[in-house]
């Protein structure tokens, strides 16, 4: 999919200058992957606290029985 976007050209150096990729595609591509994961992660924080848990629970009795 092409996208045309103005980017701010000294951001997009900045990120050539610390990243190992060095075209502009790729730079754009690595910084998609990192928004996406960082907002899965993100997600994932938000569930402690939420879920509730059998305080009674034995793992290791559970092992036992397979």
């Amino acid at each position: 999919m092409t996208i045309n976007i103005p980017i701010d050209e000294a951001l997009i150096e900045e990120a050539k200058a610390l990243a190992s990729q060095q075209t502009e595609r790729d730079i754009v591509e690595e910084a998609l992957r990192e928004y996406v994961q960082r907002r899965k992660q993100r997600m994932i924080l938000d569930l402690f606290g939420t879920i509730d848990y059998d305080v009674d629970y034995n793992y290791k009795q559970q092992r036992k029985q397979q």
